[in-house]
């Protein structure tokens, strides 16, 4: 991987985008498993689910910052 030093800002964000992506989807697989056990732990399972909502709109600020504005 690139040293951070050198790479360019948009490359970062790409880069910090992929990894909330990545937890997004971990969160996602974690709350499935949860909910497929007989008894699941609601209150796990209802702060995962709020964690997740938290990655949601980190990650669409991300995609906001590397999403040119187009002026129509």
């Amino acid at each position: 991987m690139n040293n951070p030093q050198n790479m360019s800002p948009t490359e970062v964000l790409r880069v910090k985008l992929e990894v909330l992506r990545r937890e997004h989807r971990d969160l996602d697989e974690a709350i499935t498993a949860l909910q497929e056990r007989a008894v699941a732990d609601q209150l796990t399972v209802k702060r995962l689910k709020k964690q997740k909502l938290g990655l949601k709109d980190r990650i669409q600020v991300l995609e906001d910052q590397l999403t040119p504005d187009i002026i129509a």
